[in-house]
């Protein structure tokens, strides 16, 4: 089992950006590819972006890409989520998550361990 701690949301300004960070303890990090996905209001989970347990392979959804930066230090137990650009449509809680494998997925059922999630709020 993995413990996961999300922080670094709040309100911005449309045209801001915010940087989060997911915290994970308990199983070993480096192993497992992470995933930040969000929740709007009324709306399913989605997929944001995903990142291999090396680092090196990254995939965005389309609506992020160009905005949005993941990262992680495995040193650190940490993955993190360069938000720029942020538009109200942004506005969502979004959660971490780790992979049961090694490679990035965008498929929720791959992923096993969850956050409580950070709200992010852009205004207009």
């Amino acid at each position: 089992q993995v413990q996961l701690v999300e922080s670094g949301g709040g309100l911005v300004q449309a045209g801001g950006s915010l940087s989060l960070s997911c915290a994970a303890s308990g199983r070993t990090f480096s192993n497992f590819a992470m995933g930040w996905f969000r929740q709007a209001p009324g709306k399913e989970r989605e997929f944001v972006t995903s990142i291999d347990w090396s680092g090196r392979v990254t995939y965005y959804v389309n609506f992020v890409k160009g905005r949005f930066t993941i990262s992680r230090d495995n040193a650190k137990n940490t993955v993190y989520l360069q938000m720029n650009s942020l538009k109200p449509e942004d506005t969502a809680v979004y959660y971490c998550a780790v992979s049961r494998g090694a490679v990035v997925s965008t498929t929720t059922d791959d992923y096993n361990n969850w956050g409580q999630g950070t709200q992010v709020t852009v205004s207009s």
